[in-house]
């Protein structure tokens, strides 16, 4: 969080007009959350405001939009309805679908556990370890059962991760079809989605390479964003 006197000025402003009552009603908390749960909605909250960053923008009319995952939609109606208040616009908000642990929805991606997730530091042979064995699948337990009842696609991984990944519609709805008749194996899913996730690992580490201290100093300098808003 950068923290500088705008920020934390209209932090306050909406810590004011939250009371605990409607806090502990948007949030479930309960007597046994710490002080830290409480007091965390309105640092979520005032990114929204341009006027929280004026080295930034300069400007306090701008208009703001959210992308985020639906556990972060509860933040954002508290802030849509305090930002009336303080003489601010509403934000909008785009929400995203979940991306999720290998392992299948049930699952969560987890620093603890590397075979939870692709990273884009991973090799070739570890994509491919990764997908073949800890990919959820929603093929069936045998080939025969395979063939006459298709794959469950509510629930496989190596498909939902397709949707994301693949840019090809068509062939993702080929995929989709073929899997889900049961004419199309897992295997053959999986040695798809290896080659996709390999590729944009692959082109990610090339850009990556070519980036130099100094791109990251000019990137990250403090600085007017004027040109944004022309």
């Amino acid at each position: 969080m950068f923290a500088c006197s705008a920020f934390y000025k209209n932090m306050v402003r909406v810590a004011k007009c939250v009371t605990y009552n409607k806090v502990v009603g948007i949030f479930g908390f309960t007597g046994e959350d710490h002080i830290g749960k409480i007091s965390f909605p309105p640092v979520q909250a005032v990114p929204s405001f341009p006027s929280s960053f004026p080295h930034l923008f300069g400007k306090d009319n701008l208009r703001c939009l959210i992308p985020c995952a639906i556990d972060q939609d509860p933040y954002f109606r508290m802030t849509r309805d305090v930002a009336p208040r303080i003489g601010y616009h509403k934000p909008a908000l785009i929400e995203s679908s979940f991306f999720p642990a290998l392992q299948g929805e049930t699952g969560k991606m987890s620093a603890s556990d590397p075979n939870s997730a692709i990273y884009v530091t991973d090799s070739g042979k570890d994509i491919k370890n990764k997908v073949n064995k800890y990919a959820f699948s929603g093929g069936q337990d045998s080939i025969e059962k395979h063939r006459k009842y298709g794959a469950n696609l509510e629930v496989d991984i190596p498909i939902k991760y397709l949707g994301f990944f693949l840019e090809d519609d068509d062939e993702l709805e080929h995929i989709r079809k073929e899997y889900g008749a049961g004419r199309m194996l897992t295997g053959e899913v999986k040695k798809r989605l290896i080659e996709v996730l390999t590729e944009l690992v692959e082109r990610h580490r090339r850009a990556r390479a070519a980036v130099t201290d100094e791109m990251v100093d000019a990137f990250m300098a403090v600085r007017p964003l004027p040109n944004m808003f022309n």
